[in-house]
């Protein structure tokens, strides 16, 4: 989203749209296995995630290490989530 410069690059902004697209297909098809109550904060907490890693790895972000500190806690939650997830 951010090299779509305010969705003014055609073609910046028809990828983001398609990960959007993408994302939300990745929900549905979590909610086939999982209670939405499980799949929602799973599904949001994959994408601050990835979100903080595309930043520090593409866009060159800078975070403190109390911030990482926070992330891999939020990691630790989705997949301490996912392990104690009863699937139906």
């Amino acid at each position: 989203m951010k090299l779509s410069n305010g969705f003014t690059h055609i073609g910046w902004t028809i990828a983001t749209l398609i990960g959007m697209v993408a994302s939300f297909g990745f929900l549905a098809k979590a909610t086939a296995k999982l209670p939405m109550s499980l799949a929602y904060p799973i599904w949001t907490g994959i994408g601050a995630v990835g979100t903080v890693l595309i930043g520090v790895l593409l866009f060159g972000d800078r975070l403190k290490p109390a911030t990482w500190i926070f992330v891999i806690l939020l990691f630790i939650g989705i997949i301490g989530i996912k392990m104690t997830a009863s699937e139906g």
